[in-house]
């Protein structure tokens, strides 16, 4: 099978930062499900591990956790999908990636594609979905019943993740609002639904007191955790709830949270199927409810950029315009190209 691989982990510029290759296509069993790429999502995750470091694979190492495609082998032990099932899904961070024409992936983390959505605009929603529903849902535990009419801040909220948990909260009844600096960001995060939009590099305190706000229930950080400790610390609401996806780099108070007996949570969507957590097939029920809420038409898409197709050339491209810091929404890249391969 045609693959995108590397071997050494190099600046974006390089030329062998990424190969087009060839390798054995596997084999499922187990509860595994062989899938054919059709789409591709390229995410912050997959250029922080690449990030140059001198470690050199033996064998390519083939990135990507964001696919849509068609099941064509299942293992014996698997109950969920068939043969001939369109799903989509974001992997395992500790298995071969997407940047494949086919890829095992567990059954309990996929999903079944929503219907009215596309295949480019399916392959953009997995990772970043499953980030958003676990960070709102799972950690600050919003109950859209008991929490309707709460505050929730997004800090980057034209992210791939803000774009998208901007309308699960929508969605959950919470007022959002969210940080941007560009007119296109300030757009981009009202049409996903946000109320609000405060400026990231301005204090965020007196900008929300200007809206009426003198504290959010919950934040949710999408960007620079260190940069927006102290600010988040003084925003947060007694007994509210900070929940961050960016870890931190250098030692922080916390005096302030634990005066306002403050929860302070992580959010790493890889956490379940990392650890094999008995409760990993949560992200199948994830991605089901998501698809429901796609053909209900409450979500759509977060999709605002699509290259094609699936070799070296092109997601050189989409790691460089991700690492630029300036991407709205998600980049999809699109189908396998019919040039010849190098063989590993």
């Amino acid at each position: 099978m045609k693959i995108v691989g590397l071997y050494e982990y190099l600046p974006i510029e390089a030329e062998e930062s990424f190969l087009d290759l060839t390798t054995e296509t596997p084999k499922a069993s187990g509860h595994d499900l062989l899938v054919q790429i059709q789409a591709i999502s390229v995410n912050p995750v997959d250029t922080k591990l690449r990030a140059p470091k001198s470690t050199v694979e033996e064998t390519p190492r083939i990135l990507g956790w964001d696919a849509v495609g068609i099941v064509t082998e299942i293992g014996d032990a698997v109950e969920l999908f068939q043969v001939g099932d369109t799903v989509y899904y974001a992997g395992d961070v500790t298995r071969p990636g997407s940047y494949a024409e086919f890829q095992l992936v567990d059954e309990h983390l996929v999903g079944a594609k929503p219907a009215n959505l596309s295949l480019e605009e399916a392959a953009a929603m997995p990772l970043t979905l499953i980030t958003a529903w676990e960070a709102l849902f799972d950690r600050i535990r919003i109950d859209p019943d008991a929490d309707a009419g709460k505050s929730l801040l997004i800090i980057n909220g034209s992210g791939g993740v803000g774009s998208i948990a901007t309308q699960l909260a929508a969605w959950a009844g919470l007022e959002v609002i969210t940080t941007a600096s560009r007119d296109e960001t300030i757009t981009w995060s009202k049409q996903q639904g946000a109320t609000h939009v405060i400026n990231h590099r301005e204090p965020l305190l007196p900008q929300l007191k200007a809206l009426g706000f003198d504290g959010v229930d919950f934040i949710l950080c999408l960007h620079n955790t260190d940069a927006y400790w102290d600010a988040m610390q003084e925003i947060i609401l007694p007994q509210g709830h900070i929940c961050s996806i960016v870890e931190l780099q250098n030692p922080v108070s916390m005096s302030l949270i634990k005066d306002k007996s403050v929860t302070v949570s992580y959010e790493f969507m890889f956490t379940r199927s990392k650890y094999n957590t008995p409760d990993k097939v949560r992200q199948h029920d994830i991605l089901t409810k998501a698809t429901q809420l796609f053909e209900a038409g409450f979500l759509k898409s977060t999709l605002n950029q699509t290259l094609t197709p699936i070799n070296a050339t092109t997601i050189k491209e989409a790691h460089r315009i991700l690492e630029s810091g300036k991407s709205i929404g998600k980049l999809v890249v699109k189908g396998f190209d019919q040039d010849d391969r190098k063989t590993n």
